[in-house]
């Protein structure tokens, strides 16, 4: 009966698994914001329109009870969360691009029901087979608690990180080919909409909202601001820092964008040496855990088979 329970255990810390990475999913490019209005579209298309409930259960079982849940459960828990967690978490989940369709009341509330659900797990173990010391079982629960609480945030933060190296990569590239376009004659919003034409990548993306809201409205001073803030990177800051100055003063936008562009190929290459030079430190673990144990087993093992045969 041990086995069947655990194995039941696993069954479920698997579903809650998969719900809550059906609630980080994120929606597919070109996908409408309303799955409803969008089904129902896709009905009055082919001039078969059905009732409001049967479109509704037509959609997947995701979209009909885990999110809503997910984001009821976070609606509820957003009135006893203090503002000023809800604020960092917002501002944590716009620099990594607001990679799932939550806000942050929810990323909050998902980060509580997986300590929940990991620490009852690992409780309903302990209870099951208990461990000869009590105070392991404790250990265990606490563990499991803790890390199903800082998961989200570590796949959090793993996004930003890749988002933030992935601006920095494409930073050079993207400023000269500002530079061409603005030497070509284009203006700036033109080359930077160009950028956005060319390369499918989180700057390209940043440059497309941009231009977008210089269109609807917004200053451009205003707008890239914006851009900065939501990258959090220096080079961005000091890049938009540049362009607003010299259009203050009337300084030639193609000269800037070509100092701008030479900096960031410096930048990019020093930042490439010292993690090559960080490398050698960080080989050191896994060569004193993983691979002088594995040699030392390699060149004893027949010396200590010899000398226990010549022992007796």
């Amino acid at each position: 009966m041990t086995i069947v329970y655990i194995i039941v255990g696993v069954v479920v810390l698997l579903i809650a698994i998969v719900v809550i990475s059906v609630s980080f999913r994120r929606d597919a490019p070109g996908e409408e914001d309303d799955p409803l209005q969008a089904r129902l579209a896709e009905y009055i298309q082919r001039g078969n329109v059905s009732s409001l409930e049967e479109i509704e259960l037509s959609q997947p079982f995701s979209e009909r009870v885990i999110i809503p849940i997910v984001r009821r459960i976070g609606e509820i828990s957003a009135r006893f969360t203090p503002q000023k967690a809800i604020q960092d978490t917002a501002r944590k989940m716009e620099l990594a691009g607001n990679p799932w369709p939550i806000d942050a009341a929810t990323f909050l509330a998902i980060r509580f029901i997986l300590a929940v659900v990991m620490g009852g797990f690992v409780f309903a173990s302990v209870l099951l087979s208990p461990p000869e010391n009590s105070s392991n079982g404790f250990l265990y629960i606490g563990g499991a608690t803790f890390g199903g609480f800082f998961l989200p945030h570590l796949m959090l933060t793993g996004r930003i990180t890749r988002r933030q190296d992935e601006v920095r990569k494409a930073m050079p590239d993207a400023l000269d080919l500002l530079t061409i376009c603005v030497e070509a004659g284009l203006g700036f919003d033109a080359a930077m909409s160009k950028v956005s034409e060319k390369w499918e990548n989180e700057l390209s993306l940043a440059f497309a909202r941009t231009i977008r809201e210089i269109q609807l409205g917004k200053v451009r001073r205003d707008a890239m601001k914006a851009m900065s803030d939501r990258l959090g990177i220096a080079e961005v800051t000091s890049f938009v820092a540049a362009i607003i100055q010299s259009e203050q003063l009337g300084v030639s936008m193609a000269k800037v964008l070509r100092i701008q562009s030479d900096q960031m190929r410096v930048k990019r290459r020093q930042r490439a040496e010292e993690l090559a030079h960080q490398a050698p430190v960080k080989m050191i673990i896994p060569m004193a855990f993983l691979i002088f144990p594995t040699i030392m087993i390699i060149i004893l093992t027949p010396a200590a088979i010899q000398i226990s045969t010549s022992l007796g």
